[in-house]
Order: C-alpha cells, then sequence, then structure tokens
C-alpha cells in the first residue's frame, strides 16, 4: 500500500518529465484514417505504413522499477485528449502544474500530420504528439529516473508544480 501513487505524493517544486512514446500508440486513427482519405495518400509509402503500425511502448517495467526505488511522486499514461486531460487528473489541490511547450520533442510523423492542415488544438487533443507518458519526480532525482530508461526513452523535463489553483498552464509555443 505504500507504493500506490496518489495524488498527495506530488508536491511544490517536484518537476513534470515527459517520456517519449514510440509513435501514435493507440491515439488518433479514425483521425489518421480520415486524413488519409481526404488527402488521397496511399499507403504504399513503405516509411508510413511501417510509422502507422509500429508498436505501442509499454512503460510498466520502467514506473514499477522508479515505484520499488521510491523516485517517483506521480505519474499519467498519455492517451486521447493530451497533456492538459490527463495530467489534471494527476494535479492535487492548491497546486498548479506549469507546462513548457518549448520544451516538447515533437516525433516527425507528428509534424508530417501537422503538415497536412491539422489544427494545433486537434494534434494536441488528439494526439501524444511524442509523449506517451509522464512521471512526476523530485529534480533531485532526475538523473538517477533518467538511468532506469533506454537511449530511446529517455525522459525530459516540461513542466514544474508550483502553489496555486488548481490548473494547468501552458507557456511557449511546440515547434512544428
Amino acid at each position: 500500500k505504500k507504493k500506490i501513487l496518489t495524488k498527495s505524493k506530488i508536491k511544490v517544486n517536484d518537476v513534470l518529465l515527459a517520456i517519449p512514446s514510440s509513435g501514435l500508440h493507440s491515439n488518433g486513427y479514425s483521425l489518421v484514417r480520415n486524413l488519409l482519405q481526404k488527402k488521397k495518400i496511399k499507403l504504399n509509402n513503405s516509411k508510413l505504413k511501417k510509422e502507422l503500425i509500429k508498436p505501442t511502448k509499454i512503460y510498466v517495467d520502467e514506473i514499477t522499477k522508479l515505484n520499488k526505488l521510491n523516485l517517483i511522486n506521480g505519474c499519467a499514461n498519455i492517451t486521447g485528449g493530451g497533456l492538459k486531460d490527463n495530467l489534471i487528473r494527476i494535479l492535487p489541490d492548491g497546486m498548479r502544474l506549469n507546462i513548457n511547450y518549448n520544451k516538447i520533442k515533437i516525433l516527425k510523423i507528428f509534424k508530417w500530420f501537422k503538415s497536412l492542415g491539422i489544427s494545433q488544438y486537434e494534434m494536441l487533443k488528439t494526439f501524444n504528439c511524442g509523449i506517451g507518458f509522464c512521471i512526476v519526480v523530485k529534480k533531485k532525482n532526475i538523473s538517477k529516473v533518467k538511468k532506469i530508461f533506454s537511449k530511446n526513452y529517455q525522459p525530459y523535463e516540461i513542466g514544474l508544480f508550483e502553489k496555486g489553483k488548481k490548473k494547468i498552464v501552458t507557456y511557449g509555443k511546440i515547434n512544428w
């Protein structure tokens, strides 16, 4: 029971780390299908086909290890709904989460979809845009946390928890 992650473990000055996704995961395939039909894009492009069927990265081994080592205070799977809808669920009362869009590392597939005319709002709401999972850690534990992940899934800082009205504040600009 001591290892169960609850909102009460998240503290002021904890940081939000983004863990890269392997691609689309299970997000937005209806939108992708619609876009491919609308733009008359054929799937004979092997790069695109390969990207669309890429297996979803599952983070259970890394998260279990981090939890056993008491290195995380919270976590959220980033699925449909994007960052805001998934992270608001872990945000404790009396705390605000500031997310810096400048720091988000957008995968090429999402840059390509954006170039086809999908709005930024839809991109952020429907897709993970390169973030598959988020974890909340103490700043002093970042280097220990990074050692648990392979090279392709190195977590990186995108946010900070502060005292304030319960909400998520975003700033900066996404580099599409």
